[in-house]
């Protein structure tokens, strides 16, 4: 989602002015069809696909990744991972003790002329991006990403939101590869979750992204290896019976990929997430020259990335953020913070690289900035003078002007830095008038709310704000529909498929194709979990039954669907509190022993509201002792049952609200 720009990965030099943002290959590398290992170094010995690597990452890359959104108690939106385990801590691959939802009768596929795609997740929503392309006998995975749950999802308590893997664990015998095509979350936030449940198959991304899935991967040392298979850009392979061919686009991270999933008759060809590198809405040569190369092949569907399908025209240059951005960081008079995604590999680098020839200090805030700057180290992206670096403890040191501090949090995290900045909560860097801060990022559908509180509290601090709705300081890594329209007609492909983003964007993409001269019955916009079939490379057909779709959640130790008890309970809890009843109760002749206690939490205060209480005990008695009056023996379990729904009742008819009530019963 997070838009960066690259830089070339063997150069410390100033690269603001090269092609920006695409995926890059090393020279060391770029006359070899060889797939290398995650872990080797930057010139490794080649291995052959399929031998299994260990989940290490570099020993000195820093903290682990941030945790879960802001929105769910102390997590932060800004660097994926899990909370630490510790070493006797559960694996986070079990069930929860809840029945799956029952899978349709799906047919298999019997021939080899037919060829069926899913997108499993990501087509209804932003995030948890997760495509499938299937064969009479192999299945391939394209991404598996997790979505981050919002304060509006009525989810409390749930950290992530995963592709629902029923489908593929009742056909692990078939699955061959999960393909990545970039490392943002919400392509590989799913991976240590779902690996497991689909039988570990072997992965293949490029080395970048290898470096961030094997960090995030530290975080679950329980976990078998996974078996990182690294490609390059434009690189072809083998996975069962099915060749895939891989080519280059331009995104906000480097090595991002393009895949083609090879069939009888043809190309299924999947982008990724994608922007065009272009002039003036003039695609650039090298642009131009690899998606047309992708159209000499026989593509019979494109699924193509509609993040922003309702803008009309070409997007905006990171080029053009380059330059506003060190045009700011050359004229700052006092501190200059910059906001943005930690994933903006290129963006970050660009920034650090001009304060380096400034002799400026750059401060980072945020566990997941740390995080990537190593892994871009890590990877050759860059070369930096490590005195370019200095703690926030030790700002006082310097000249205001000469401190650039890179902060994640400008999607409004509660916890992240720029919030803490912003609340005089940040323990080194408190807030003047000489300070400027740019939020270099547009704002996250669903996370308006939290930007707002974000900006209102940073005006607050007569702070310099520049945006990117008043300053070329961020442009998204997202085509828009002008760009996928280009796209559609290099590509050529019979049928298309628009992909990640909610209905609304996938509809405006399908509107764009249809002005612009495709078939509307040659395109199939999905629900997840929507199957659509080809066959012969010519018929399209979408099948009347869906794969199972319920929700899977990560919630702290366990994954799982959907519990609708547990979450009713909890949103319960949140919205109308608790009433617990305590009493003792004869076994005998079913009298109370003593006047319940009453123990109110989130619901009313009971010391305002006597009569309620007064009311509710004698109820309260009067249940129990009826209930009572002809048992032998006593069962107080059925007591309990009918005192909530009698209590419950009251309380609805009193407060209008309906508190969960707990009635515990002590038999004596």
């Amino acid at each position: 989602m997070e838009n960066t720009n690259n830089t070339n990965s063997q150069s410390g030099t100033n690269n603001r002015n090269r092609r920006p943002f695409r995926s890059r290959r090393s020279p060391a590398h770029a006359a070899t069809g060889q797939v290398r290992t995650a872990t080797s170094p930057r010139h490794p010995a080649h291995r052959q696909p399929g031998s299994r690597v260990a989940t290490g990452g570099h020993p000195d890359s820093g903290n682990r990744p941030g945790r879960r959104n802001n929105n769910n108690r102390n997590r932060r939106n800004n660097g994926g991972g899990n909370r630490r385990r510790s070493d006797k801590a559960p694996a986070l691959t079990h069930r929860l003790d809840v029945t799956d939802q029952k899978s349709p009768f799906i047919p298999e596929i019997t021939d080899e002329d037919t060829v069926r795609i899913i997108p499993v997740s990501g087509v209804e929503e932003i995030g948890r991006n997760m495509n499938i392309v299937e064969t009479k006998d192999d299945i391939i995975i394209i991404d598996a990403g997790f979505q981050f749950v919002s304060e509006e999802s009525n989810a409390p308590g749930i950290d992530y939101i995963l592709p629902n893997t029923q489908y593929l664990e009742e056909r692990k015998h078939k699955i061959r590869a999960l393909i990545v095509t970039h490392g943002h979350l919400d392509h590989i936030g799913g991976i240590p979750f779902i690996m497991e449940r689909i039988g570990n198959p072997p992965i293949y991304t490029q080395y970048l992204t290898s470096l961030m899935i094997l960090k995030r991967q530290e975080e679950f040392p329980h976990m078998e290896p996974v078996n990182m298979n690294v490609v390059q850009e434009g690189e072809s392979f083998t996975i069962g019976k099915t060749k895939i061919k891989t080519f280059p686009v331009t995104h906000s991270i480097p090595d991002a990929m393009g895949v083609c999933v090879e069939t009888k008759h043809g190309d299924v060809v999947i982008t990724g997430d994608i922007k065009l590198v272009h002039e003036e809405g003039k695609v650039v040569v090298e642009e131009r020259a690899s998606w047309e190369k992708v159209g000499l092949n026989k593509n019979i569907a494109l699924l193509c990335d509609s993040t922003n399908a309702d803008r009309q025209g070409f997007s905006a240059t990171e080029a053009r953020v380059f330059l506003t951005l060190e045009e700011i960081i050359r004229n700052a008079q006092g501190r200059l913070i910059i906001g943005t995604f930690a994933s903006q590999f290129d963006r970050l680098i660009s920034v650090i690289k001009v304060c380096e020839e400034m002799g400026k200090k750059v401060v980072m805030e945020g566990r997941s900035i740390k995080t990537n700057i190593d892994i871009a180290i890590q990877a050759k992206l860059l070369e930096v003078d490590q005195r370019t670096f200095i703690n926030a403890g030790d700002m006082s040191d310097y000249p205001a002007d000469r401190i650039v501090i890179l902060s994640t949090g400008a999607q409004g995290e509660q916890f992240a830095a720029l919030m803490r900045m912003a609340t005089d909560k940040h323990k080194f860097i408190t807030l003047t008038e000489r300070d400027t801060i740019v939020l270099s990022s547009s704002v996250i559908p669903g996370n308006e709310i939290a930007v707002q509180k974000l900006k209102d509290n940073i005006y607050r601090k007569n702070v310099k704000v520049i945006n990117y709705q008043g300053s070329h300081v961020h442009s998204s890594g997202h085509g828009n529909a002008g760009e996928l329209v280009w796209v559609h007609q290099a590509v050529k492909p019979t049928f298309l498929v628009p992909v990640h983003g909610h209905h609304y964007h996938l509809k405006s993409h399908m509107y764009a194709a249809v002005e612009n001269g495709f078939p509307r019955d040659h395109i199939a916009v999905p629900d997840n979990g929507t199957i659509i079939e080809i066959k012969n490379g010519l018929e399209m057909t979408i099948l009347p039954m869906k794969i199972p779709t319920e929700l899977m959640m990560v919630d702290g130790f366990t994954v799982g669907t959907r519990q609708e008890v547990v979450l009713r309970d909890r949103q319960t809890l949140a919205e109308d509190g608790m009433f617990v009843i305590i009493a003792t109760v004869n076994t005998k002749n079913g009298k109370l022993r003593k006047s319940p206690d009453i123990i109110s939490r989130g619901f009313v205060y009971l010391r305002e509201n006597q009569q309620l209480l007064s009311e509710a005990r004698v109820l309260i008695k009067k249940t129990v002792e009826k209930q009572t009056e002809h048992m032998n023996p006593v069962d107080l379990e059925l007591v309990k049952d009918d005192l909530t729904n009698i209590v419950s009742g009251f309380l609805m008819q009193k407060t209008q609200k309906t508190p969960m009530v707990i009635p515990v019963l002590i038999g004596i």
